[in-house]
Parts: C-alpha cells; sequence; structure tokens
C-alpha cells in the first residue's frame, strides 16, 4: 500500500458573512495516498472547492482556516509563512480550477503563463526556458506546440484551454494535483482525452490527485477512493468498487437514484427534496435530517458519530451505529412511481425543417468586405411531433445552438424553410412572426444570465404575456402568474423576489414557467440541466416530462448529456460540424449506432456501470472551423474508418423514410 502523501486533521473554514460567520468547511479530515485518485464528490455549495482553496490556502479576502492541521509529507502548511508558502504552490502542490477561461491571463500568450511557473520554481531560462514549454504543450497533446505556445487563450478550443491549464499545473512536477470540476464544461469526447490524459500523466510521474466532481460517472472512470461531502463535512468515504456497489449514507443513495438513464425511461426520477442547510449556524442534530427519507428519533437532536465500518469504509449515520432500529432496512430502495398516462397526440408533425442554412459573413479589411462565410448550420432537416421530444447531440461548436436560433427566427436563416402547423415562418415579416412567437418558445442554458437581475420574478412571466397580448386583465395575469408558479413548483410569493434570491434549480423553474406563461405548443431547450447538480438536474426532467405529458408540449432538447438522452428522448439527431450525420429512435440509435462519429460519442460517455462500459474509441484533432470545412465528409480527417471517397464526396442518406439514418459510406 503505497504511503500517506497528505494528511486533513479537522479542518475548519469559516467565511465572513454579516454578523455571523459561514463554516464552509466543518471538520473535515481524510487522507491521500502517494499515485493514488481520491475524489471529493457533492452537491454545489457542499464545501468542495473551498475545501481545496482551504488546502491551497488561496482563500478569499472573507475566509479563513479556524482549525485543523494539513500536513503534506508531514509538514503542517497552515503553520507556515506566506513566503515559503508560495515556494509550496506550483511545485509541490498544484491546481487545476474549473473555469480555463477566467483562469487563463487573456492578454498573455500560453507560453508566457506557463514560463511564470518556471521561473518561480526552477532555475531554468533562456532557450532551455522555452524548449521546457514546448515540451510540456507537447506531453499534454497540443499539437504544433512550438507555434501554439504563442497563442492567446481566447484562441484555443475549450479543451485545448483546459490541457494549457493543465501544462500549468504540471510544469514543475508536483506532488500532489488538486483537479476541481476539471471536465464540467466540456464535451463528452474532450472529457475522456482530458480524463485519459491525467490518467496518463499520473503514471507517468506518479502523482496523487484530488479530484473534486459532482459527475459519479467521471468519479466511476478516474477515481481508487471517494469521500462523499454534504453541508461542509464527509459523510462517507470507500474505495470505489464497495462505493458504486453499495452506497451506505441516505444521501449518497439519494444521488444513485437520481442519476438519469435507459433503465428509469418512463419513470419518474428519484428527487432529494429541499436543499442543502445554509451553513451559518451550530447544528444540533444531523445536516441531512430535514431531506433524509430515513431519518428516525435521534436523527434530529443528536450529531450522529464518524463510524468505521470496516474494510477501509467509514459513515457519518445513525443508522449505522450498534443501537440502530433494527426493523430499518440498510440500503436505499427508490419508491416506484407510475407515468402519468400522456394525452392522445397528432401523427403529424408540429415542426418541418429542410435544408436549414445558417451562414455568418466573414469580413476583413477597411472596408469590411466579405470574404468568406462561417457555415454554422449547412443543410438541416428534422420535424418534430406534438408530445415528443427530439434530442440534437453533438461536440460545442457543431451548430446545435444555432439550429435552435434558426427554427425560433432569433437569427434569420440564409436558406431552406422552417414550417410550424403549416406556416412557413422563413417568409414571415416580424409583425406577422409575432402572432407565432407564443407558440414556440426557449429555455436557455444558464438562468442566471437569461433571467433579468433587475426584474422581479412576477415581472419576469407577465413581460411575454404583455408582449403578446395574452391575459385581458392585471388580475387575470396575476392568476395565470400564480398557476405558473405552483405548476414548476414554488411558491406563490416567489413572484416578489428577484432572481439572485433564487438557488440554480429553482431559477431554471422561473426560466421554465417564463416559457409556459404564453402557451406554447414547442420548447426549445438549450442544455437546460447542464450547470445542475444531479439532484436538481432530476427535479428538472420529472417537470418537463409532466408538463409534456399534461399539456403535450414538443421539446427540441439541445444537449451533450447522453444519460439524459437515454432517458428523456424519443428520438435523437446527432451533429457534426452543422450537418447531422446520424437520426433515428432514441432506443435503436442508442443501442446500435452506425455513424463512427455517434459511436465514439456514446464510447466516450462517462459510466457509473464499468461491466457495460464500451472501449473508448478516440478522435484525433479537433472540431474543423466551420469557415473551411473538409471535402466530403466533413468528419473524415477525424474518422477512424475513413475510406478514400470519403475525402471526395458527402455521403448521402441511408435508411431513407427508415426510423434510422445515417449519412455514411459505410452503408452505402
Amino acid at each position: 500500500m503505497s504511503e500517506i502523501l497528505l494528511q486533513v486533521r479537522n479542518l475548519t473554514t469559516l467565511l465572513a458573512s454579516g454578523k455571523s460567520s459561514v463554516r464552509a468547511v466543518d471538520g473535515v479530515s481524510f487522507d491521500i495516498r502517494s499515485h493514488e485518485t481520491f475524489a471529493l464528490l457533492g452537491e454545489s455549495g457542499c464545501g468542495k472547492s473551498m475545501t481545496a482553496l482551504s488546502l491551497m490556502r488561496l482563500l478569499p479576502e472573507a475566509g479563513h482556516v479556524a482549525g485543523g492541521a494539513v500536513l503534506l509529507g508531514g509538514e503542517d502548511l497552515l503553520a507556515l509563512p506566506e513566503s515559503t508558502m508560495r515556494s509550496v504552490r506550483g511545485k509541490r502542490i498544484a491546481m487545476i480550477f474549473q473555469e480555463p477561461m477566467t483562469s487563463l491571463n487573456p492578454v498573455l500568450t500560453v507560453g508566457q503563463q506557463i514560463i511564470e511557473t518556471l521561473q518561480q520554481h526552477t532555475d531554468l531560462e533562456g532557450e532551455a526556458l522555452r524548449l521546457r514549454v514546448v515540451e510540456l504543450l507537447d506531453e499534454v497533446g497540443i499539437p504544433d506546440a512550438a507555434r501554439r505556445s504563442g497563442d492567446y487563450p481566447f484562441q484555443l478550443s475549450g479543451g485545448m484551454k483546459q490541457r494549457v491549464m493543465i501544462a500549468i499545473a504540471l510544469a514543475c512536477e508536483p506532488e500532489l494535483l488538486i483537479a476541481d470540476e476539471p471536465t464540467t464544461a466540456l464535451d463528452v469526447t474532450i472529457q475522456a482525452q482530458v480524463l485519459e490524459l491525467l490518467r496518463r500523466l499520473q503514471k507517468k510521474r506518479g502523482m496523487a490527485i484530488l479530484l473534486i466532481t459532482h459527475d459519479l460517472g467521471v468519479v466511476a472512470e478516474m477515481a481508487n477512493r471517494v469521500a462523499v461531502m454534504y453541508a461542509g463535512e464527509i459523510v462517507e468515504t470507500a474505495d470505489r468498487e464497495a462505493f458504486f456497489a453499495a452506497p451506505r449514507h441516505p444521501y449518497t443513495q439519494k444521488l444513485f437514484a437520481s442519476l438519469p438513464g435507459q433503465a428509469k425511461r418512463g419513470q419518474r426520477l428519484d428527487v432529494i427534496k429541499g436543499s442543502v442547510p445554509k451553513l451559518d449556524k451550530i447544528f444540533s442534530g444531523c445536516r441531512f435530517v430535514e431531506r433524509c427519507e430515513r431519518a428516525f428519533a435521534p436523527c434530529a437532536d443528536n450529531l450522529p458519530a464518524w463510524l468505521e465500518t470496516g474494510e477501509g469504509r467509514g459513515v457519518r449515520c445513525f443508522l449505522y451505529a450498534p443501537d440502530a432500529p433494527t426493523t430499518e432496512s440498510v440500503g436505499y430502495v427508490p419508491v416506484a412511481t407510475s407515468p402519468s398516462e400522456p394525452l392522445a397526440l397528432s401523427a403529424h408533425p408540429l415542426l418541418e425543417v429542410s435544408g436549414l442554412k445558417v451562414h455568418f459573413p466573414i469580413r476583413k479589411g477597411l472596408f469590411q468586405r466579405v470574404v468568406g462565410q462561417v457555415r454554422a448550420v449547412d443543410g438541416v432537416s428534422l420535424d418534430i411531433r406534438p408530445g415528443r421530444t427530439l434530442a440534437l447531440v453533438g461536440e460545442s461548436g457543431c451548430g446545435k445552438t444555432t439550429v435552435g436560433k434558426g427554427i425560433l427566427q432569433l437569427v434569420r436563416p440564409t436558406a431552406g424553410s422552417v414550417r410550424h402547423a403549416g406556416v412557413e415562418l422563413t417568409r414571415l415579416n416580424t409583425a406577422r412572426l409575432r402572432s407565432h412567437r407564443a407558440d414556440l418558445q426557449v429555455i436557455f442554458q444558464d438562468p442566471f444570465s437569461s433571467l433579468d437581475p433587475r426584474m422581479r420574478v412576477g415581472d419576469i412571466l407577465e413581460e411575454g404575456m404583455i408582449a403578446l397580448n395574452l391575459g385581458k386583465s392585471e388580475t387575470e395575469r396575476q392568476t395565470r402568474m400564480d398557476e405558473l408558479l405552483q405548476q414548476v413548483g414554488l411558491a406563490g410569493e416567489a413572484k416578489f423576489r428577484y432572481p439572485h434570491e433564487f438557488s440554480g434549480g429553482q431559477r431554471q423553474r422561473i426560466a421554465i414557467a417564463r416559457a409556459l406563461a404564453v402557451n406554447p405548443k414547442l420548447i426549445v431547450c438549450d442544455e437546460p440541466t447542464s450547470a445542475l447538480d444531479v439532484s436538481v438536474q432530476a427535479q428538472i426532467l420529472n417537470l418537463l416530462k409532466a408538463l409534456q405529458d399534461e399539456l403535450g408540449l414538443a421539446y427540441l432538447f439541445i444537449t451533450h448529456n447522453l444519460a439524459v438522452v437515454e432517458y428523456f428522448a424519443h428520438e435523437v439527431a446527432v451533429m457534426y460540424l452543422g450537418r447531422i450525420v446520424e437520426r433515428g429512435e432514441a432506443g435503436e440509435l442508442l443501442s446500435t449506432p452506425r455513424h463512427p462519429y455517434t459511436q465514439a460519442l456514446l464510447s466516450a460517455a462517462p459510466s457509473v456501470d464499468s461491466a457495460i462500459k464500451p472501449e473508448i474509441i478516440r478522435l484525433s484533432g479537433d472540431l474543423p472551423s466551420p469557415a473551411n470545412p473538409p471535402t466530403g465528409c466533413h468528419f473524415h480527417p477525424r474518422c477512424p474508418k475513413a475510406m478514400s471517397q470519403c475525402r471526395e464526396i458527402y455521403p448521402p442518406v441511408s435508411g431513407a423514410g427508415t426510423a434510422h439514418e445515417t449519412h455514411c459510406h459505410l452503408y452505402g
């Protein structure tokens, strides 16, 4: 067994908040061994990132470590003066932050940012320094590293920016790497590349990794040991195999029950009621008691002790105490729920899109002459029937969101047809298009940026009704608002509050209520759950499904989360570089994908069940520029099955008119 590299003992971190202090980290203890990956798992707001910042002593101005010890190789980092701690950061402990775009300096080249770290901790100079930068960029898989070292962050894709962050963190070969949600904002293919890169570098250098995430699939692929954090404290630890075989704490069990997937299709997902409690008070009982379905008498008035349950496992729960009730089953079984009976639906498409193109001009020179076109959407055809969900999946930059905007006429198409209920929307002027706006609504990815922070919720909901002349009077609109809030699971008094007073999941419910306010028939859902924890995601998916069954809504569901697609979608369209390469019924397409790109996407998706995990198909390079797409099949430069004809001719559709269509020469 590897020796212990890092020991954290009773770590307590306070954040000043008015007259009280928030106990963001409250008595946390764990060990990390050399060469292992230790995952810290939990919902947003439970203290994971604050724990990492405490270890690095990078707390915000309002925060301070109030107690405990952090021993790295036996040396207490909390006792070191700041001048000595600077030599530890980057040299012995390094950190990859969650969002590379905000972590990288936009006015320095990536090479200069790596040089900063090397100059702080090494004696390299001149040519040796430049060669080390190129070596690091090459090691993390940046193509043409010598040239790319002179690029600025905005010139790199999301995956490449994350690779640069890894290069900076590993520049001085640290003993411990802290990775804070390193793949949250990445597509599944880029995520798989980054995780594989971390595994390879860990094996090569022998470093330990503290992986902070809320993604159980990433934990299943990466971790040796797991700790679950809730409301500032650790509630369960275990080795990976034991953890996924039988999670013990009720909170962990509910996280697993909240996961969407094919097996739960047609059922309501289990949800965790309520939210993480505020940490500005001293708790007298279990912190999970108000959300726990298995709580009993001692939970409310007594603090649960940490219990070692054997085989390197531990749990903070009264259910595992020697005097726990014997009638209580230790092992949560979610309550089976029957799906509501859907409405009788029309067989005729509600929306028909044919040959949709959205091109953006590239202008250069003093007179801004058009010198090219960005082919964001380049000939997309699809249809959606009432009460059905079409999932549009693909990597970032492939044109998914632009398809949604083109359908809604928020961006006017360059060519093609968009017919809603038999009416051609592309030919309507602004005034005539307004009468169709009520039928076509959108839910954006980030509810915080899409809701006006200066408007109360009631004003946000009422704005669309007034603009489209719905509701004859103020009283009628107020009644409608109360119904909407109740429909999305919020109290009526929420209409008097501002968006910042709600959690992320609640804000997304408000965004859904705004879309419903004008009685739409089709909603474009643009990554509506990507920024949410699994428990909140389950609430939103349940809500969308219930509204679809009740109102017969149709959804165009734009996402890169394939587990959500398996659970929620009726049909799937896979998009690559502005074109749909495969389309079909969800069950058939996901079980027997035909196009090599679809196969690569599905293989790269993280899964909590390692027994059914297929071998990852690794794609070479990044998504080509839509301003200069490859000739022939757009996917051929990255395709492991490419043939000579793929480079010359775009493949026609195979299986036309059937439930499963593919654009690929393999099926010609």
